[in-house]
Protein backbone atom coordinates (compact mmCIF):
# COMPACT_ATOMS: atom_id res chain seq x y z
CA UNK A 1 0.00 0.00 0.00
CA UNK A 2 1.00 3.66 -0.35
CA UNK A 3 2.38 5.41 2.72
CA UNK A 4 3.46 8.99 3.28
CA UNK A 5 7.05 10.15 3.75
CA UNK A 6 6.55 11.04 7.41
CA UNK A 7 7.03 9.81 10.96
CA UNK A 8 4.80 11.17 13.72
CA UNK A 9 4.56 11.09 17.49
CA UNK A 10 1.36 10.90 19.48
CA UNK A 11 0.20 12.76 22.56
CA UNK A 12 -0.20 10.18 25.31
CA UNK A 13 -0.56 6.60 26.46
CA UNK A 14 -3.39 5.80 24.05
CA UNK A 15 -4.84 7.29 20.90
CA UNK A 16 -7.92 9.46 20.93
CA UNK A 17 -10.41 9.50 18.07
CA UNK A 18 -8.93 12.63 16.52
CA UNK A 19 -5.50 10.99 16.35
CA UNK A 20 -6.95 7.78 14.94
CA UNK A 21 -8.70 9.70 12.17
CA UNK A 22 -5.60 11.73 11.36
CA UNK A 23 -3.28 8.72 11.18
CA UNK A 24 -5.86 6.85 9.11
CA UNK A 25 -5.81 9.65 6.56
CA UNK A 26 -2.06 10.40 6.74
CA UNK A 27 -0.83 6.77 6.57
CA UNK A 28 2.70 7.64 7.75
CA UNK A 29 5.69 5.37 7.16
CA UNK A 30 6.33 5.27 10.88
CA UNK A 31 5.73 6.52 14.41
CA UNK A 32 8.07 7.51 17.23
CA UNK A 33 7.54 6.92 20.94
CA UNK A 34 8.60 9.12 23.86
CA UNK A 35 8.41 8.87 27.65
CA UNK A 36 4.92 10.42 27.56
CA UNK A 37 3.76 7.36 25.60
CA UNK A 38 5.21 4.76 27.95
CA UNK A 39 3.86 3.22 31.15
CA UNK A 40 3.91 -0.59 31.23
CA UNK A 41 4.94 -3.18 28.64
CA UNK A 42 1.34 -4.22 27.95
CA UNK A 43 0.27 -0.59 27.54
CA UNK A 44 3.09 0.03 25.04
CA UNK A 45 2.10 -3.06 23.06
CA UNK A 46 -1.51 -1.87 22.94
CA UNK A 47 -0.48 1.60 21.80
CA UNK A 48 1.75 0.20 19.06
CA UNK A 49 -1.04 -2.07 17.84
CA UNK A 50 -3.44 0.87 17.72
CA UNK A 51 -0.93 3.03 15.83
CA UNK A 52 -0.46 0.36 13.20
CA UNK A 53 -4.19 -0.27 12.95
CA UNK A 54 -4.85 3.44 12.47
CA UNK A 55 -2.14 3.75 9.81
CA UNK A 56 -3.49 0.69 8.01
CA UNK A 57 -0.15 -1.06 7.61
CA UNK A 58 2.75 -2.55 9.56
CA UNK A 59 4.27 0.87 10.26
CA UNK A 60 7.81 1.17 11.59
CA UNK A 61 7.93 2.08 15.27
CA UNK A 62 10.91 4.19 16.34
CA UNK A 63 12.34 5.15 19.70
CA UNK A 64 15.41 6.91 21.11
CA UNK A 65 16.85 4.21 23.34
CA UNK A 66 20.53 5.10 23.61
CA UNK A 67 21.09 4.66 27.33
CA UNK A 68 22.15 7.31 29.80
CA UNK A 69 20.19 10.54 29.49
CA UNK A 70 18.42 9.45 26.33
CA UNK A 71 16.43 6.39 27.30
CA UNK A 72 12.64 6.33 26.90
CA UNK A 73 12.13 2.85 28.37
CA UNK A 74 13.25 3.00 31.99
CA UNK A 75 13.09 1.04 35.24
CA UNK A 76 11.17 -0.54 36.84
CA UNK A 77 9.93 -2.30 33.70
CA UNK A 78 13.14 -2.04 31.70
CA UNK A 79 16.84 -2.05 32.48
CA UNK A 80 18.87 1.11 32.74
CA UNK A 81 21.65 1.26 30.13
CA UNK A 82 24.87 3.30 30.28
CA UNK A 83 25.61 6.28 28.04
CA UNK A 84 27.92 5.90 25.08
CA UNK A 85 30.86 7.37 26.98
CA UNK A 86 30.82 4.44 29.43
CA UNK A 87 31.50 2.05 26.57
CA UNK A 88 34.21 4.39 25.34
CA UNK A 89 35.93 4.18 28.70
CA UNK A 90 36.01 0.39 28.48
CA UNK A 91 37.26 0.60 24.90
CA UNK A 92 40.03 3.00 25.91
CA UNK A 93 41.34 0.51 28.45
CA UNK A 94 40.67 -2.66 26.44
CA UNK A 95 39.50 -2.15 22.84
CA UNK A 96 38.32 -5.73 22.32
CA UNK A 97 36.25 -5.76 25.50
CA UNK A 98 34.83 -2.32 24.71
CA UNK A 99 33.58 -3.52 21.32
CA UNK A 100 32.04 -6.61 22.89
CA UNK A 101 30.36 -4.51 25.59
CA UNK A 102 28.75 -1.99 23.27
CA UNK A 103 27.56 -4.74 20.93
CA UNK A 104 26.07 -6.65 23.86
CA UNK A 105 24.39 -3.53 25.26
CA UNK A 106 22.76 -2.82 21.90
CA UNK A 107 21.77 -6.46 21.52
CA UNK A 108 20.01 -6.35 24.89
CA UNK A 109 18.24 -3.12 23.94
CA UNK A 110 17.05 -4.85 20.78
CA UNK A 111 15.56 -7.65 22.89
CA UNK A 112 13.63 -5.07 24.91
CA UNK A 113 12.38 -3.33 21.79
CA UNK A 114 11.37 -6.41 19.82
CA UNK A 115 9.40 -7.68 22.79
CA UNK A 116 7.21 -4.57 22.50
CA UNK A 117 6.97 -4.41 18.72
CA UNK A 118 9.44 -1.53 18.29
CA UNK A 119 11.42 -1.95 15.08
CA UNK A 120 13.84 1.02 14.87
CA UNK A 121 16.23 2.50 17.45
CA UNK A 122 17.75 5.94 16.86
CA UNK A 123 21.24 4.71 17.66
CA UNK A 124 24.26 4.83 17.17
CA UNK A 125 25.30 8.41 17.92
CA UNK A 126 28.26 9.03 15.60
CA UNK A 127 28.94 12.63 16.61
CA UNK A 128 32.55 13.42 17.54
CA UNK A 129 32.53 15.91 20.44
CA UNK A 130 34.69 19.01 20.22
CA UNK A 131 36.17 20.94 23.13
CA UNK A 132 33.87 23.75 24.22
CA UNK A 133 30.79 22.37 22.46
CA UNK A 134 27.37 22.32 24.10
CA UNK A 135 26.74 19.20 26.18
CA UNK A 136 23.60 18.26 24.23
CA UNK A 137 25.81 15.48 22.84
CA UNK A 138 28.23 15.22 25.77
CA UNK A 139 28.37 11.72 27.23
CA UNK A 140 26.12 10.41 24.48
CA UNK A 141 29.26 10.34 22.30
CA UNK A 142 31.32 7.17 22.46
CA UNK A 143 34.73 8.78 22.28
CA UNK A 144 36.82 11.77 21.18
CA UNK A 145 38.50 10.00 18.25
CA UNK A 146 36.66 9.54 14.93
CA UNK A 147 38.12 6.04 14.57
CA UNK A 148 36.96 5.01 18.03
CA UNK A 149 33.49 6.51 17.47
CA UNK A 150 33.24 4.57 14.20
CA UNK A 151 34.36 1.28 15.75
CA UNK A 152 31.97 1.55 18.71
CA UNK A 153 29.14 2.80 16.53
CA UNK A 154 29.59 -0.16 14.20
CA UNK A 155 29.41 -2.56 17.14
CA UNK A 156 26.23 -0.92 18.43
CA UNK A 157 24.61 -1.11 15.00
CA UNK A 158 25.62 -4.77 14.69
CA UNK A 159 24.07 -5.51 18.08
CA UNK A 160 20.77 -3.93 17.10
CA UNK A 161 20.65 -5.68 13.74
CA UNK A 162 21.44 -9.03 15.35
CA UNK A 163 18.36 -8.48 17.50
CA UNK A 164 16.14 -7.63 14.53
CA UNK A 165 16.03 -3.86 15.15
CA UNK A 166 17.11 -1.25 12.61
CA UNK A 167 19.79 1.27 13.68
CA UNK A 168 19.66 4.96 12.77
CA UNK A 169 23.02 6.73 12.68
CA UNK A 170 22.83 10.29 13.91
CA UNK A 171 23.28 13.17 13.55
CA UNK A 172 24.64 13.17 10.00
CA UNK A 173 27.01 14.78 9.05
CA UNK A 174 27.99 15.58 12.68
CA UNK A 175 26.62 17.47 15.68
CA UNK A 176 29.69 17.28 17.91
CA UNK A 177 30.89 20.86 17.34
CA UNK A 178 27.52 22.54 18.00
CA UNK A 179 27.85 25.37 20.51
CA UNK A 180 24.13 25.44 21.33
CA UNK A 181 21.36 22.89 21.76
CA UNK A 182 19.52 22.54 18.44
CA UNK A 183 16.32 21.78 20.34
CA UNK A 184 16.35 25.43 21.39
CA UNK A 185 18.35 27.40 18.80
CA UNK A 186 20.34 26.99 15.60
CA UNK A 187 23.99 25.89 15.94
CA UNK A 188 26.45 27.41 13.48
CA UNK A 189 29.75 25.56 13.07
CA UNK A 190 32.64 27.63 11.70
CA UNK A 191 35.16 24.80 11.18
CA UNK A 192 36.71 24.53 7.74
CA UNK A 193 35.59 21.86 5.34
CA UNK A 194 39.00 20.20 5.73
CA UNK A 195 38.53 20.02 9.52
CA UNK A 196 35.06 18.56 9.10
CA UNK A 197 36.30 15.97 6.60
CA UNK A 198 39.13 14.96 8.94
CA UNK A 199 37.13 14.75 12.17
CA UNK A 200 33.33 14.99 11.92
CA UNK A 201 32.46 13.11 8.75
CA UNK A 202 34.65 9.96 9.02
CA UNK A 203 32.40 7.93 11.38
CA UNK A 204 29.50 8.36 8.98
CA UNK A 205 31.67 7.37 6.02
CA UNK A 206 32.78 4.27 7.91
CA UNK A 207 29.15 3.24 8.47
CA UNK A 208 27.71 4.39 5.14
CA UNK A 209 26.18 0.94 4.56
CA UNK A 210 23.72 1.34 7.45
CA UNK A 211 20.06 1.48 6.43
CA UNK A 212 18.94 4.73 8.09
CA UNK A 213 20.39 8.10 9.09
CA UNK A 214 19.03 11.21 10.81
CA UNK A 215 20.16 14.71 9.87
CA UNK A 216 21.72 17.36 12.09
CA UNK A 217 19.96 20.71 12.49
CA UNK A 218 23.37 22.39 12.22
CA UNK A 219 24.74 25.04 9.86
CA UNK A 220 28.20 24.24 8.48
CA UNK A 221 29.32 27.68 7.41
CA UNK A 222 32.14 26.38 5.20
CA UNK A 223 29.64 24.39 3.12
CA UNK A 224 26.32 26.23 3.27
CA UNK A 225 26.19 29.32 5.50
CA UNK A 226 22.50 29.86 4.83
CA UNK A 227 20.80 26.61 5.89
CA UNK A 228 21.23 23.77 8.40
CA UNK A 229 22.00 20.34 7.00
CA UNK A 230 18.37 19.23 7.25
CA UNK A 231 17.22 21.88 4.78
CA UNK A 232 20.42 22.30 2.75
CA UNK A 233 20.54 20.80 -0.73
CA UNK A 234 24.27 21.43 -0.76
CA UNK A 235 25.02 19.62 2.50
CA UNK A 236 22.77 16.67 1.65
CA UNK A 237 23.89 16.48 -1.98
CA UNK A 238 27.62 17.20 -1.66
CA UNK A 239 28.32 15.81 1.79
CA UNK A 240 25.73 13.24 2.92
CA UNK A 241 25.15 11.64 -0.48
CA UNK A 242 28.47 12.71 -2.01
CA UNK A 243 31.53 12.84 0.26
CA UNK A 244 30.09 10.47 2.90
CA UNK A 245 28.41 8.28 0.27
CA UNK A 246 25.33 7.39 2.32
CA UNK A 247 22.59 5.94 0.09
CA UNK A 248 20.16 4.69 2.74
CA UNK A 249 16.94 6.27 3.93
CA UNK A 250 17.58 9.79 5.21
CA UNK A 251 15.18 11.22 7.78
CA UNK A 252 15.13 14.70 9.19
CA UNK A 253 15.66 15.29 12.87
CA UNK A 254 12.52 16.53 14.64
CA UNK A 255 10.90 19.34 12.66
CA UNK A 256 9.48 20.87 15.84
CA UNK A 257 12.95 21.73 17.19
CA UNK A 258 13.64 25.46 17.40
CA UNK A 259 16.77 25.27 15.23
CA UNK A 260 14.54 25.35 12.16
CA UNK A 261 12.82 28.47 10.84
CA UNK A 262 9.34 28.91 9.43
CA UNK A 263 6.08 27.18 10.17
CA UNK A 264 5.85 23.40 10.26
CA UNK A 265 4.67 23.13 6.69
CA UNK A 266 7.58 25.23 5.47
CA UNK A 267 10.04 23.15 7.50
CA UNK A 268 8.71 19.92 6.04
CA UNK A 269 8.74 21.32 2.52
CA UNK A 270 12.31 22.60 2.85
CA UNK A 271 13.59 19.32 4.32
CA UNK A 272 12.08 17.23 1.55
CA UNK A 273 13.26 19.65 -1.15
CA UNK A 274 16.78 19.48 0.25
CA UNK A 275 16.87 15.70 -0.11
CA UNK A 276 15.44 14.12 3.04
CA UNK A 277 13.46 11.00 2.15
CA UNK A 278 11.23 11.17 5.24
CA UNK A 279 10.38 13.94 7.69
CA UNK A 280 10.11 13.41 11.45
CA UNK A 281 7.69 15.26 13.73
CA UNK A 282 7.78 14.27 17.36
CA UNK A 283 5.67 16.31 19.78
CA UNK A 284 2.25 14.91 18.86
CA UNK A 285 0.59 18.32 18.49
CA UNK A 286 -2.25 17.87 16.03
CA UNK A 287 -2.13 21.27 14.31
CA UNK A 288 1.58 20.87 13.63
CA UNK A 289 1.16 17.31 12.35
CA UNK A 290 -1.59 18.46 10.01
CA UNK A 291 0.74 21.13 8.62
CA UNK A 292 3.47 18.53 8.04
CA UNK A 293 0.99 16.12 6.44
CA UNK A 294 0.00 18.82 3.99
CA UNK A 295 3.56 18.77 2.62
CA UNK A 296 4.54 15.11 3.01
CA UNK A 297 4.22 13.25 -0.30
CA UNK A 298 3.73 9.56 -0.81
CA UNK A 299 6.88 7.54 -0.28
CA UNK A 300 7.76 6.62 -3.87
CA UNK A 301 10.70 6.10 -6.20
CA UNK A 302 14.20 6.05 -4.74
CA UNK A 303 12.95 6.95 -1.26
CA UNK A 304 10.58 3.97 -1.23
CA UNK A 305 13.35 1.67 -2.49
CA UNK A 306 15.57 2.86 0.35
CA UNK A 307 12.79 2.23 2.86
CA UNK A 308 12.19 -1.27 1.52
CA UNK A 309 15.92 -2.06 1.64
CA UNK A 310 16.05 -0.93 5.26
CA UNK A 311 13.02 -3.01 6.20
CA UNK A 312 14.61 -6.09 4.61
CA UNK A 313 17.69 -5.69 6.82
CA UNK A 314 15.52 -5.91 9.93
CA UNK A 315 14.60 -9.50 9.13
CA UNK A 316 18.19 -10.74 9.52
CA UNK A 317 17.85 -11.44 13.24
CA UNK A 318 20.09 -14.03 14.87
CA UNK A 319 19.02 -16.39 17.63
CA UNK A 320 17.64 -15.01 20.89
CA UNK A 321 19.87 -14.65 23.94
CA UNK A 322 19.29 -15.06 27.66
CA UNK A 323 18.58 -11.51 28.96
CA UNK A 324 19.28 -12.15 32.66
CA UNK A 325 22.61 -13.85 32.04
CA UNK A 326 23.77 -11.21 29.59
CA UNK A 327 22.65 -8.21 31.65
CA UNK A 328 24.77 -9.60 34.47
CA UNK A 329 27.68 -10.04 32.07
CA UNK A 330 27.36 -6.44 30.82
CA UNK A 331 27.15 -5.07 34.37
CA UNK A 332 30.29 -6.97 35.30
CA UNK A 333 32.24 -5.57 32.35
CA UNK A 334 31.19 -2.00 33.10
CA UNK A 335 32.03 -2.40 36.80
CA UNK A 336 35.47 -3.76 35.98
CA UNK A 337 36.31 -0.69 33.91
CA UNK A 338 34.18 1.94 35.68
Amino acid sequence: MSVSAAIYGCAGLELDEVERAFFRAAQPWGFILFARNIDTPDQVRRLIASLRKAAGHDAQILIDQEGGRVQRLRPPHWHRYPPGRAYGAVHSADPETGIKAVRLGARLIAEDLRDLGITVDCLPVLDVPAAGAHDVIGDRAYAQSPDDVAALGRAAADGLLAGGVLPVMKHIPGHGRAGVDSHKSLPVVSASRRELEETDFPPFRALLDLPLAMTAHVVYAAIDPDAPATTSKKVIGEIVRGHIGFDGLLMSDDLSMEALAGDLGARARASLAAGCDVVLHCNGRMAEMEAVAGEAPLLVGTARTRAESAEAMRLQRTKALDPAENHARLAEILADYG
